[in-house]
């Protein structure tokens, strides 16, 4: 590791009156701030989360009562709600999980040299997630495009100090990795979180043999 690398990573880069009316930020610190601007996004997702938990629990509680009422318009109804809201339920934990995994590579990342191997894949995990929730929270999209450009910036930064390239192919597959890792976990997490709905059809058959109509 050269020291003008370990230099621009601990105390950036301090020659001129420029860098005296505006001392440069260390790379450490810059991937420090990243770290916490992501954690800030992690923590807004789990708290939509949480909101979407608790219209989930609601809507089941009135589709289950409209079965039990024979109410099976009413319960179709409320159901392609619930659906809808299960969507982006998914799309929330797919997104938090992913940028949990963009944390903790950050936090590996050292005066080793592992900034643009480790920054790289983290980046492309970044863009995948603000496009699977764009639309949805108009905020969070906004400030992971800007934690993103952030992160490009310090990738183009650490190149330059260290002769060392992005391998657009290699941190593509990390990329995939991390978000199929996430996928799986939010999978599993959605059932443990969101009950299974009752049948429409055994509610229908229960209604027809009960002789109720809607």
């Amino acid at each position: 590791m050269s020291s003008k690398f370990t230099k621009k990573w601990e105390e950036g880069e301090l020659r001129g009156l420029k860098a005296a009316l505006k001392p440069s930020v260390p790379l450490r610190t810059k991937i420090e701030i990243a770290i916490r601007r992501i954690e800030a996004q992690i923590q807004y997702l789990d708290e939509t989360l949480n909101r979407l938990s608790e219209r989930d629990k609601y809507l089941f509680s009135k589709i289950v009562e409209a079965y039990s009422r024979h109410q099976i318009q009413r319960a179709r109804i409320l159901a392609n709600e619930l659906a809808e809201l299960r969507k982006t339920a998914n799309f929330m934990m797919n997104a938090e999980l992913a940028l949990e995994r963009v944390a903790l590579r950050l936090k590996t990342v050292t005066q080793l040299g592992n900034v643009v191997s480790t920054l790289t894949p983290a980046t492309q995990v970044l863009q995948s997630v603000r496009t699977g929730i764009g639309g949805l929270l108009p905020n969070a999209e906004k400030e992971l495009g800007q934690i993103g450009s952030m992160l490009n910036d310090l990738i183009v930064e650490a190149g330059e100090v260290t002769g060392v390239s992005p391998n657009f192919e290699v941190s593509s597959g990390d990329a995939q990795r991390i978000l199929e890792e996430a996928a799986l976990i939010a999978e599993q997490r959605m059932k443990e979180k969101f009950p299974e709905l009752p049948s429409l059809k055994t509610a229908e058959g229960t209604r027809e043999d009960s002789g109720f109509t809607d």
